[in-house]
């Protein structure tokens, strides 16, 4: 801000053009400008978190384009964030555990995701990411996350991930080992007492079908 108050009038205006024009694509979108377009916000996360409520938020690129899209979930992740970050004003043990799902991760993936990574479990913030394949990531956020997790578990997957995730189960599972793990099985890394322990394998039960009863009683408590 200090640097933008010294441009003089015909640069100032030369700097702006770009995020005028990426901010006004942003909210030309009618759903975008009626979120981001409030003098005040009724969406109370630090609330949420605190009350054990549930929210559910689509930003599909389908619905709002890519763009807005990826603008948008990077709102909500860094809201959520800075929110959980603001349960410092109470005692940790009085901290209510909150579930962070994130899917199709890649496109959220700013290098702030380190830091919440790297602060999460303080603040009793738990992250759950999806999405396909390891380099997606870019590398700060790759090593936040391979950094900062005790337990590591893997299905089959390509080659290039397998690769990867050989550094972390080696001895006794290689790249072809991870690529070749038959259906309902997976090999797991641990810490057991602080300590690791030897990569091992596991067998997972086939997920019975939902409730859809629980499902409809879910949506009325969110």
């Amino acid at each position: 801000m200090e640097e933008f108050a010294k441009y003089a009038d015909k640069f100032a205006t030369e700097a702006t053009a770009a995020i005028q024009n990426k901010v006004g694509q942003f909210s030309s979108n009618n759903l975008i400008r009626n979120i981001i377009g409030q003098s005040n916000s009724k969406l109370d996360i630090r609330k949420i978190m605190d009350e054990g409520k549930i929210l559910i938020a689509n930003v599909s690129r389908g619905k709002i384009g890519e763009d807005a899209s990826r603008l948008l979930g990077a709102f909500l992740v860094t809201k959520i964030q800075l929110a959980a970050m603001s349960r410092v004003d109470i005692p940790e043990n009085k901290r209510r555990d909150f579930y962070l799902y994130v899917d199709e991760f890649q496109h959220f993936a700013t290098e702030s995701f380190a830091n919440i990574l790297s602060e999460a479990r303080k603040f009793h913030l738990s992250l759950t990411m999806a999405h396909q394949y390891i380099k997606q990531m870019e590398e700060p956020v790759r090593d936040a996350v391979f950094g900062n997790v005790g337990t590591i578990v893997t299905f089959r997957v390509g080659a290039e991930d397998a690769e990867y995730l050989e550094k972390q189960f080696s001895p006794v599972f290689t790249a072809k080992d991870i690529m070749n793990i038959d259906n309902f099985n997976a090999y797991m890394k641990m810490l057991i007492g602080g300590k690791p322990v030897k990569a091992f394998n596991v067998r997972v039960s086939n997920s019975p079908k939902g409730n859809p009863e629980v499902v409809e009683k879910l949506k009325q408590l969110s």
